[in-house]
């Protein structure tokens, strides 16, 4: 099932979810980008996990030579446009930039934008097709990962079939980025960008048993498995049919924002980067919403730049605070009854494990829960017969699985570091590197 093209398809706009980054006018990005140092040996390629040639993209747009911007950009990081909103900058590129220890960084992430956008909103493709080799691969998943390696295999000559199971593609960058960030048509772009290539893109193709990977095996010469993550894991508490997941309501606020609760004071659980992306979302639209969480400040998992922000939006946090059971009323929502927890010996992660403290329950009122607790590892990799570690599949160096003919990459094998977009875009590229290999020596060995 395809889905419409992008000029039939109309996706609610909502200005209190404007982007927080407003574009930068030609003037401005002109002037940022002439502040660049354009460093020998910059530390912001190195920064970078996909190894953007930084220093010469932005001098091209001191030049006013948007498309050979957008092309070096593009040349290392296929999804440049998505990565370009939704990659931690400043933990990355912008925190390296030399010019820290003097002033403010120079602005890489909207400078890519503004490279990206002008290509991909007047429909320049950038790249074509390489010669056709015959071989062909199937991947499975249509986020980061699965867009970089087919856009990656095409360009070499392979027929890549990228099979995804939701309605659209695009994967987390569609679903589960909110529209601050970046809005449901950019990621849906790079999908076009990717059939542009000659990749045929089938939706409502679902990978669900072993028995589909043999057969895909049987008719492809490598599998690419881009599986994602699950839904929000259960908290097991009593109430918990009243939770909301946190992922559901993004994506509900991108696609379907009609269907969310108008509740005007609600809680998260969590502190991660999702929980945060959840809170904004329900403070945009007019709650007062407080996140709960069970360690500190100093144990969060989301970056300190996020926390900075959602505190800069009002957003109010309670730590060393875990919920025991959803109150409700008649099936609505009342409040949620916590426990004060304490820090006690560090867990495998290094972080301290948190125990309850007795006697210190207390009830926060509120008229809806939304849970951001993490996500369910990829059941289906045990089905197929991969091995897996933690719940992650494990891979090697060239993204293979335990599995000959068998590659993934992207969150699902994201054990070690931090799941980004960036890094499934770097994981699609060294597979598809891996995967040419392999093809190009059975094509030797075919012909030797």
């Amino acid at each position: 099932m395809d889905h419409p093209p992008m000029d039939e398809q109309h996706y609610p706009f909502d200005p209190r979810f404007a982007p927080t980054h407003p574009p930068l006018s030609a003037h401005e990005a002109a002037v940022e980008a002439h502040r660049c140092l354009y460093c020998y040996d910059a530390p912001c390629i190195q920064a970078c996990p996909t190894h953007i040639d930084i220093p010469t993209f932005i001098r091209k747009i001191a030049t006013d030579n948007l498309r050979g911007s957008a092309r070096v950009i593009l040349e290392s990081n296929f999804l440049g446009g998505t990565c370009a909103r939704v990659c931690p900058v400043e933990e990355l590129c912008e925190g390296a930039c030399v010019l820290n220890a003097e002033e403010k960084p120079i602005a890489i992430g909207r400078l890519q934008r503004h490279a990206v956008d002008h290509v991909q909103e007047r429909g320049l493709q950038m790249f074509t097709a390489g010669p056709a080799t015959g071989r062909k691969v199937a991947v499975v998943g249509s986020g980061p990962a699965g867009l970089s390696v087919s856009a990656e295999l095409a360009k070499l000559g392979h027929a890549v079939t990228l099979l995804e199971k939701r309605e659209l593609g695009g994967g987390l960058s569609t679903y589960g980025i909110i529209v601050l960030r970046e809005p449901v048509e950019v990621s849906l772009q790079e999908v076009e960008a990717v059939r542009a290539l000659g990749v045929t893109v089938e939706t409502g193709r679902e990978l669900t048993n072993l028995a589909g990977l043999d057969a895909l095996l049987d008719e492809y010469d490598a599998v690419f498995l881009g599986l994602g993550l699950g839904a929000v894991p259960a908290m097991s508490i009593p109430g918990e049919e009243h939770l909301i997941d946190g992922l559901q309501y993004i994506e509900d606020s991108k696609i379907a924002p009609d269907g969310l609760p108008d509740a005007q004071n609600i809680v998260v659980i969590g502190a991660g980067n999702t929980a945060i992306d959840a809170a904004t979302i329900a403070r945009r639209r007019g709650a007062d919403v407080a996140m709960l969480y069970r360690r500190t400040e100093s144990e969060m998992t989301a970056y300190r730049h996020e926390y900075e922000f959602a505190l800069s939006e009002g957003i109010q946090y309670r730590f060393l605070t875990q919920p025991v059971r959803v109150i409700s009323d008649g099936g609505r929502v009342t409040g949620v009854e916590c426990v004060k927890m304490v820090l006690g010996v560090p867990d495998t992660g290094g972080r301290p494990s948190p125990r309850p403290l007795p006697g210190s329950e207390f009830i926060v009122s509120c008229d809806a829960v939304i849970k951001a607790i993490g996500q369910e590892k990829p059941a289906l990799a045990t089905e197929l017969g991969l091995d897996v570690a933690g719940g992650y599949i494990v891979v090697n160096h060239d993204m293979q699985t335990s599995l000959p003919r068998v590659y993934a990459g992207g969150d699902c094998v994201r054990l070690r570091g931090t799941a980004s977009t960036v890094m499934a875009v770097q994981d699609g590229k060294y597979a598809a590197v891996a995967i040419h290999q392999q093809l190009s020596q059975v094509q030797e060995d075919v012909h030797g």
